[in-house]
């Protein structure tokens, strides 16, 4: 048991670092700053559509002469769109697919939030919601500062089939 436990806080010293945190809804979520390029106001962007992609696939963007893929994480994760306010901001992220390309996306956010440190000790792993449910994109829950804030492992959000499909369309 003891090395189960041990197993388990060498993988939590990996994540601990800083995080970018944003809202989706009433929830707090955080990603590695170090996949995150930038963040940009979604209501000063032209998000274009590109046909026959999944829902939460809003479109591209023209970044300084670079098409990016954007998705709406509030429509990945199974909520409902809501209007873009000033609030809302594309966070430009570094995504690895599984052939190790790095890729540039844009996730649509309600709002960001903070850069916050996470320590190793509050970082506890994901609840098992039993087999029914795919929750590979958890990394972990931190408790910090009295919340609580769902880490993702944001190269693992998309499926395979889905990050080829929405960067396809950047292509």
């Amino acid at each position: 048991m003891a090395e189960a436990v041990t197993k388990d806080k060498g993988r939590f010293d990996e994540l601990a670092g800083k995080y970018l945190t944003f809202n989706i809804g009433a929830e707090v979520y955080g990603i590695s700053i170090m996949q995150v390029k930038e963040i940009i106001g979604a209501a000063n962007q032209e998000i274009h559509e590109v046909p026959r992609m999944p829902d939460f696939a809003k479109g591209v963007v023209n970044l300084r002469d670079h098409v990016i893929p954007v998705v709406s994480l509030r429509l990945r994760f199974g909520l409902e769109e809501i209007e873009v306010t000033d609030r809302t901001c594309i966070v430009v992220t570094e995504v690895t697919s599984e052939s190790g390309h790095h890729v540039l996306m844009g996730l649509v956010v309600d709002s960001v939030y903070e850069v916050l440190q996470v320590a190793s000790e509050e970082i506890e792993p994901p609840p098992s919601f039993g087999a029914t449910l795919d929750a590979a994109y958890l990394l972990g829950i931190a408790k910090v500062k009295k919340s609580v804030n769902i880490l993702l492992d944001i190269d693992k959000v998309l499926a395979a089939e889905e990050l080829k499909a929405v960067t396809a369309a950047a292509s």
